[in-house]
């Protein structure tokens, strides 16, 4: 009996696990093809870095342009205007005082989220490990580094897709040290001249 019982026990993990396997691949799925669709999008953002060194959440606003495959212009508009423009794998600052590290740093963000938005990150498994989920009104994808320069800076990355939308609409940065950047997609544009 108690054989049966753990065969049972068992049978039913097994189960819940499988299906679990199952949903997570088709979450996964759904957000790369409506990500394949996309060709441009145009939003607005308002980006909230959390740190352990500052008191309060700094809160930075601006625009985003994005076409597919690789040109982004990632626009502050406030507190300090400032604009960067990705073609490729290269990277310019038009205007701001804002040069060097920091332009590495939105660079390598912008990138992220482009690649968030066009679904390339969700399947590229050297570069992040993949878990999703159902929650009633969006998907909730967790990203793990799996390279060592992005494990350096970051834990994870969280992308939220809403499912009405059929889009990405937020990436939460956990970096390492424990600071969080959240950039959440508003007024989103997709496919438009």
């Amino acid at each position: 009996m108690k054989r049966y019982i753990l065969f049972t026990v068992y049978c039913l993990l097994f189960t819940v696990l499988a299906a679990q396997g199952l949903s997570e691949q088709k979450i996964i799925q759904k957000m790369t093809a409506s990500a394949e669709k996309i060709k441009t999008v145009q939003c607005n953002f308002t980006q909230t870095k959390q740190s352990k060194l500052l008191k309060e959440a700094q809160v930075s606003k601006g625009k985003m342009l994005c076409q597919q495959p690789d040109k982004l212009r990632w626009e502050y508009t406030s507190p300090r205007p400032s604009t960067l423009v990705l073609e490729g794998n290269e990277a310019r600052l038009l205007k701001g005082t804002d040069q060097g590290t920091k332009s590495k740093f939105i660079g390598g963000m912008a990138r992220m989220i482009m690649n968030s938005v066009a679904g390339k990150c969700l399947t590229d498994s050297k570069t992040f490990s993949v878990t999703a989920k159902e929650m009633p009104t969006e998907y909730v994808a967790t990203l793990v580094p799996q390279k060592k320069d992005m494990k350096r800076l970051y834990s994870k990355l969280i992308l939220h897709y809403n499912i009405k939308q059929e889009t990405v609409t937020g990436v939460e940065l956990h970096e390492k040290n424990g600071d969080k950047t959240l950039i959440e997609l508003h007024d989103i544009r997709i496919n438009g001249n």
